[in-house]
């Protein structure tokens, strides 16, 4: 038992799992939500470890002053140690949410326990509500009738207590939201931090109390309970939210921007995510080129979702279904639009698949941030593979694209300079590698409806 509690506190290191944890992450900004295990934060094992020792320190700081709270009777008092304990029951979901995780789905359960974290954010909001709720009434009978506070001392000591555990609980959290890159994490660190100046408002209504104002620690309670009424309306939302399927709009707007990274996606017909817990599950339908073969369709779904889980962290599952692209198909985002921007002068050539002895893969014009540039992506490829586009024009011109790889994808070759006009025509594809030089001929077509 001890050695699972140092392992659930980090202590003892999964190095599977602590290996995992460094990986690739677009992590940004998110809002605090309490009740709500914030993503960004949960995909990384160090950012688990620190919403554990969270909700340790939290956990102490409630139970210190819930001592206080029946030794003395203050109300504000009261309404702080139940604002500190809802923040400490975040971890709650996302232990129930791990423990159930390593249960294998089910043939009744198919995708898993996940969701069990839903339900417990909606249990720990129903706690939140009933304690606020008790909260409000004790505070507003003690303004119809005021009851003399027992030890203002320990009333004013237990609000301090209050301040450094939300202070311990900020300084911790910003410092591994640094460690880790995550903006999360750091945003939740300044939210205790203001979680503790809260907390001082007891020591103000103690102050009051003993300058001879008795309805100080009423009114004080009053407010603490206000703003725990806010935080069960902001956590009702975003777990309801979640528990029917709802996403922010900006993860499936990112999962269409890595279609953009992936030669071979003509369009993004259909994205459809949910939350399992605090992971993500996608099902997706894109287009692709109709001519494209079994194992190029596979290639183009392979590199999309190593793509998707690149930009998206929290991101579990995802299943891509292609479909042929068919131009005529209206209200989706097209993967490569007009080539001249917002001109819409005209629409690229479909990608053409080209098979050789040292590469095999897809040739196309993408669109850039510097222009037009030919692209070839290797499926397969040689060692030492350089390529270079060689393009027939009029009057028996031959112009030359040479092909560099691009920084990050040794599978990605792209020229320096933009096609020229027109982008009919017939080419070839010159390859030298370690089995030696070979030429590959390709034509690319202009769509019809081309000026």
């Amino acid at each position: 038992m001890l050695r699972s509690a140092l392992k659930w506190l980090g202590f003892i290191q999964d190095s599977e799992n602590g290996a995992r944890s460094r990986g690739h992450s677009h992590t940004g900004a998110h809002a605090h939500t309490h009740g709500v295990i914030d993503p960004g934060i949960a995909s990384t094992q160090r950012g688990i470890w620190a919403i554990k020792w969270s909700f340790v320190l939290l956990a102490i700081t409630a139970i210190l002053q819930l001592v206080a709270v029946f030794a003395t009777g203050s109300v504000a008092l009261l309404a702080d140690t139940i604002h500190n304990a809802g923040d400490a029951a975040t971890a709650v979901p996302l232990w129930i949410a791990f423990r159930l995780a390593q249960r294998k789905p089910s043939p009744r359960f198919t995708y898993g326990y996940g969701r069990v974290e839903d339900l417990a954010g909606v249990a720990i909001v129903a706690i939140i509500l009933a304690s606020a709720v008790i909260a409000a009434y004790e505070s507003i009978r003690r303004l119809i009738d005021p009851q003399p506070i027992e030890y203002l001392g320990w009333v004013a000591i237990a609000g301090i207590i209050g301040f450094l555990g939300n202070e311990a609980v900020a300084v911790f959290r910003i410092r591994v939201g640094r460690e880790i890159n995550s903006a999360a994490l750091i945003a939740d660190g300044y939210h205790a931090r203001t979680d503790g100046f809260t907390s001082l408002a007891v020591v103000l209504g103690a102050l009051g109390v003993w300058l001879g104002f008795p309805l100080a620690d009423p009114i004080i309670g009053l407010l603490i309970t206000i703003a725990i009424f806010a935080i069960v309306w902001q956590s009702g939302k975003a777990v309801f939210s979640r528990m029917l399927d709802g996403v922010d709009p900006e993860i499936t707007k990112e999962i269409r921007h890595a279609a953009e990274h992936v030669p071979g996606v003509r369009q993004v017909l259909d994205v459809r995510a949910r939350w399992l817990g605090h992971r993500l599950a996608a099902e997706l339908d894109i287009a692709i080129d109709p001519q494209a073969r079994v194992t190029e369709a596979d290639a183009i779904t392979t590199q999309f979702e190593r793509e998707i889980l690149e930009h998206v962290p929290a991101l579990s599952l995802a299943r891509i279904r292609a479909r042929p692209h068919d131009p005529s198909t209206h209200g989706t985002q097209e993967k490569h639009p007009d080539d001249h921007g917002k001109h819409g002068h005209h629409r690229a050539p479909a990608p053409v698949a080209v098979d050789g002895e040292s590469a095999r893969g897809l040739i196309e014009i993408v669109d850039t941030a510097q222009g037009e540039r030919m692209a070839f992506t290797a499926m397969r490829q040689a060692p030492g593979l350089q390529a270079a586009v060689e393009i027939e024009r009029e009057g028996g011109r031959i112009e030359v694209l040479p092909l560099v790889i691009v920084s990050g994808n040794p599978a990605r070759f792209m020229s320096t300079a933009a096609p020229q006009e027109p982008h009919e025509f017939t080419a070839r594809l010159r390859l030298s590698s370690s089995k030696g030089e070979e030429v590959l001929p390709f034509s690319m077509v202009e769509p019809e409806g081309h000026h």
